[in-house]
């Protein structure tokens, strides 16, 4: 067993706090840990409703190594199954595709419906013998995840045991109830992904605050600068940073994208971006939003999916390809920061850093919410010896 890293000055005040230790960023059995601390016990970011549009629509995902199939059932339901068979461990899907019947395992044929049950038992009695009496099928339907959808991101809760949805995130809910509106999602030029070598929590970390704005995005700085910005926390659930000064995207005839109705005078000129932990980063403004879904593949290996919505579902082409790349731009300014982060975690004597007490404030929220969580995982695991 690991050697547990010790969090004690994590959880201190923000005038006093380290960062976290290195080890939870470079080290696999930490990695391990927060697996199941951070992420399995959580509402975390799977994939997005946009993945499978149509009912009938499968997606093969995994998630932090297991195998998970994501789709949209015969009513337009979206679920999430573990993507193997009950007979005899099978992986059901190996590519995005449509179900049209059943999905049947490609080793013994057994199927089950788009909602999971099982329908079908080839031979399983002997030749010609479709059931036996061992074969309980309203037993044996396809394991599945507890999964929600809120902002078009297909939430999901491995173990089964968070408070529900709507209790767990009432407060992000809360704050974002203007925006309770049906959001479309662009479409194939509305969607990207990028791969980084860092660890997710970095990711998380570098979003929340606005503090890097005028080294790493003198673009976006110049017109909205740090001084327009403002903190976003929630201790225990999310942080982030929003902005007074937000400024619409035009085409060539002066044509905005139209806006959200009714979402108020508020949202005129201000955006907010909220790292909803432990994975899901969110923005919203008056006329679009994102998310971005972290896939944590290794200590030091990232994939963000990142996905643009708007308004209506129609919105202009040519103004959507611009927003993408204006994103596009704006996130690859980050890679550098978040891929040296990483880098530096390996550096023997460091200790984890230490805080601006007035402009890191989001990301010390996180690394408190994070040496929370591991302590109270860790409590359990003792209490359970």
């Amino acid at each position: 067993m690991t050697q547990l890293t010790n969090l004690s000055t994590v959880s201190a005040s923000v005038e006093t706090a380290n960062g976290l230790p290195n080890a939870h960023y470079i080290d696999p059995a930490v990695f391990e840990e927060e697996k199941h601390a951070l992420l399995f016990s959580q509402w975390a970011g799977l994939a997005v409703g946009a993945d499978v549009p149509e009912p009938g629509d499968a997606k093969p995902v995994e998630f932090l190594g297991m195998p998970l199939l994501l789709i949209r059932d015969k009513d337009g339901d979206v679920r999430v199954f573990q993507n193997t068979c009950r007979h005899r461990g099978m992986i059901l899907v190996e590519e995005p595709r449509k179900i049209e019947g059943a999905i049947r395992c490609p080793y013994h044929s057994w199927c089950y419906s788009t909602k999971g049950n099982l329908v079908s038992t080839p031979h399983v009695g002997g030749p010609g013998h479709n059931t036996h009496e061992a074969i309980k099928r309203d037993e044996l339907g396809l394991n599945e995840v507890r999964s929600h959808i809120w902002r078009d991101v297909v939430w999901i809760n491995v173990s089964g045991d968070a408070p529900a949805f709507e209790e767990a995130m009432s407060d992000i809910i809360e704050r974002w109830k203007e925006f309770d509106l049906p959001i479309y999602h662009g479409g194939h030029d509305s969607r990207f992904e990028l791969e980084v070598a860092t660890n997710w929590k970095l990711a998380v970390e570098n979003y929340c605050e606005s503090y890097h704005l005028p080294w790493v995005h003198p673009g976006l700085n110049s017109y909205s600068k740090l001084e327009d910005h403002y903190h976003i926390e929630k201790p225990g659930a999310f942080s982030g940073q929003g902005t007074m000064v937000y400024r619409q995207l035009t085409n060539e005839n002066g044509e905005t994208f139209p806006d959200f109705e009714e979402v108020g005078s508020k949202w005129n000129e201000q955006a907010e971006y909220i790292a909803a932990y432990p994975n899901v980063l969110l923005g919203v403004h008056r006329d679009h939003a994102f998310a971005i879904i972290l896939e944590p593949k290794a200590t030091d290996r990232t994939v963000e999916h990142i996905h643009l919505y708007y308004s209506v579902p129609d919105s202009d082409e040519g103004l959507r390809a611009r927003n993408t790349q204006l994103w596009k731009t704006v996130f690859e300014e980050d890679i550098f920061v978040v891929e040296g982060m990483q880098k530096g975690r390996h550096a023997t004597y460091f200790d984890g850093g230490r805080f601006s007490p007035v402009m890191d404030s989001p990301t010390h929220c996180f690394h408190h919410w994070v040496a929370s969580k591991v302590g109270t995982h860790r409590g359990m695991a003792k209490a359970a010896e």
